[in-house]
């Protein structure tokens, strides 16, 4: 019998970039033969029937396992994972830089620092690395993994493929220039650059404009004032927060937008940008981190922060139908070259090389570590039905457990 390879994260988000590539992997190894679960400490309501719960891993755990670790904050699951016996590869999504989030969200600044210090223990536990770009590759190579790779995010559209849905979005629908940016309403994607470069353009090139930023802001509230008073102070005139869509909805956004607009300086890869490149959308976007690799050389990126140039780029593709369409075929070569990545080939011979090499000598674990995940199972029955009681606990003690909460809240690090 082959040996079991299971996945293990914190949670399991539904239609995330990480939460689609989790479910992919899966596919590709239980149509491969191979017995694969995914472990989890939290999942979406929707996707709860496809996952384990985390504690149940010691069950299933044989030394000939190997597990795929996917990594973008430390958690109780990474935790278990390290102290088991199995090979072990780490995916890495990347961890927002933790002082994009000062004055902001205090308690997402801590874990984002836990996360990337925590990653580094990693180096000596696992026998592979796997960044899900270059970008992150180069990360974990500078942190001293052994052996590093990268496992390439080969996008599955299927999401956008249905008939769109404009109940909402058809009030857009007219002869007004649309601007779109599809992602988390969080610090380290510049929003606020977002709505500067518009109003610039707005004001400056065309008021028949409107910009559309689709994405949630749950768990931080604080930005989300902070870009609303930005908004009242320069009187920018047609920004629509349009929160979480479904996606029927999200397609509509794509069909109506006539450039997508990114200003992001901390990505691990991006999805919107190719689902931007799908959908026929040109992507005029901020030259950082991994977005210049996602891009392939396709799209436009811009260097400097300038609003008044990024506006002007802004209206030569809004009026200029042969540059667009310029920019859409390079896009559709970019996309092309992208999903003829052999992403279930790349997959399998990782996890033949895992299977063939000999396994690290074991890190140390603390003596107490079992115990020590006895006593947060306690803490977790007492949190729900005491939580006066829970409350009043050392912070030492129940630290585990409201970090738990955290994530809970939709707190984490860069997962697009």
């Amino acid at each position: 019998m082959p040996p079991a390879v299971h996945q293990v994260l914190a949670t399991l988000g539904y239609g995330d970039a990480i939460g689609n590539e989790v479910l992919g992997i899966q596919r590709v190894l239980r149509a491969a033969g191979y017995e694969s679960e995914i472990f989890v400490e939290t999942a979406d309501f929707r996707l709860e029937h496809l996952t384990e719960d985390y504690r149940d891993l010691p069950g299933a755990s044989h030394p000939d396992n190997i597990l795929l670790h996917h990594f973008s904050l430390g958690s109780r699951a990474s935790r278990m994972a390290y102290a088991l016996p199995e090979r072990m590869a780490l995916i890495y999504h990347n961890i927002t830089p933790p002082e994009y989030f000062i004055d902001i969200h205090p308690r997402l600044v801590q874990l984002c620092y836990l996360g990337r210090r925590e990653l580094g223990l990693y180096a000596n536990r696992c026998e592979l690395g796997l960044g899900d770009s270059d970008y992150n590759r180069q990360e974990l190579e500078a942190l001293g993994f052994p052996r590093t790779d990268v496992l390439p995010v080969v996008p599955d559209f299927s999401h956008l493929a249905g008939p769109p849905n404009f109940m909402q979005a058809g009030a857009f629908d007219d002869a007004w220039v649309n601007v779109l940016f599809v992602g988390r309403m969080i610090p380290n994607k510049r929003i606020d650059d977002v709505i500067r470069f518009f109003h610039a353009y707005n004001r400056w090139f065309n008021p028949r404009s409107r910009l559309l930023l689709v994405g949630s802001h749950a768990g931080f509230e604080r930005y989300f004032a902070m870009l609303q008073d930005m908004i009242d102070r320069l009187a920018v005139p047609h920004v629509h927060f349009l929160g979480h869509v479904s996606n029927d909805e999200l397609a509509a956004y794509y069909e109506l937008a006539d450039v997508f607009l990114c200003a992001s300086e901390h990505e691990g890869f991006c999805v919107p940008l190719v689902e931007s490149f799908h959908m026929g959308v040109p992507v005029l976007a901020y030259a950082a981190a991994a977005v210049p690799g996602t891009m392939d050389g396709a799209g436009i990126l811009y260097h400097q922060k300038d609003p008044m140039r990024v506006a002007a780029l802004i209206d030569l593709i809004a009026t200029d139908r042969d540059l667009a369409d310029r920019i859409v075929a390079g896009q559709d070569a970019a996309l092309e070259r992208l999903e003829h990545k052999d992403f279930a080939g790349t997959l399998l011979r990782f996890v033949d090389g895992l299977c063939a090499m000999p396994k690290r000598e074991h890190p140390p674990v603390a003596f107490d570590f079992w115990a020590q995940v006895t006593e947060a199972e306690e803490m977790d029955e007492l949190r729900p039905f005491r939580p006066a009681a829970f409350q009043a606990l050392p912070k030492a003690l129940a630290g585990d457990a409201r970090r738990a909460e955290a994530r809970d809240a939709g707190e984490g690090g860069d997962a697009s």
